[in-house]
């Protein structure tokens, strides 16, 4: 698969680009495809974006976390008991990598709406009402096709199938 395999992608796109890669519809490919067409139709949580705790509330990064993460054993996370101060990195970390796509952080968190928006580009923007418990204006994966480029996390891609 190209680049474009982290990518957000409409569906036809993604069947004919991973195709034309493939040269032949095995049975892997076809599970990829329908994996990718069941991606699409998922409804957005704020999980996907942004790491939260088990009742949907945002975490803060830990102090100096980008530096814990960077260390090579620090990488791999292991379950477990997460009442050390150490401890807070690794609940962070197991959060973070529950993420569906890349690149966003938060805004603004407000008492009744969260704003996240993409890192690599400030015009990609979403509201999550707290409220509702939902995004205002977006529903489903698909329908973040509407912006220019939306990054799909080693997670997305994994749960998609796709080869990494």
């Amino acid at each position: 698969m190209s680049t474009a395999s982290h990518m957000l992608v409409p569906m036809t796109d993604f069947v004919i680009e991973y195709y034309s890669h493939e040269g032949y519809a095995d049975l892997h490919t076809l599970r990829v495809m329908n994996n990718y067409a069941n991606f699409l139709k998922m409804l957005l949580s704020l999980e996907m974006f942004v790491p939260t705790d088990q009742l949907g509330n945002i975490l803060k990064e830990p102090k100096n976390y980008s530096d814990w993460k960077s260390l090579s054993h620090n990488r791999t996370l292991n379950g477990g008991d997460f009442s050390s101060v150490l401890d807070e990195y690794k609940y962070y970390n197991k959060a973070e990598s529950k993420c569906l796509f890349d690149g966003f952080q938060v805004a603004y968190n407000g008492f009744s709406v969260v704003r996240i928006v993409a890192t690599y580009n400030k015009d990609i923007e979403l509201s999550f009402s707290k409220v509702e418990g939902k995004f205002q204006h977006y529903d489903t994966v698909e329908s973040l096709l509407n912006f220019e480029a939306v990054f799909l996390s080693i997670t997305a891609q994994e749960k998609i199938g796709l080869k990494i």
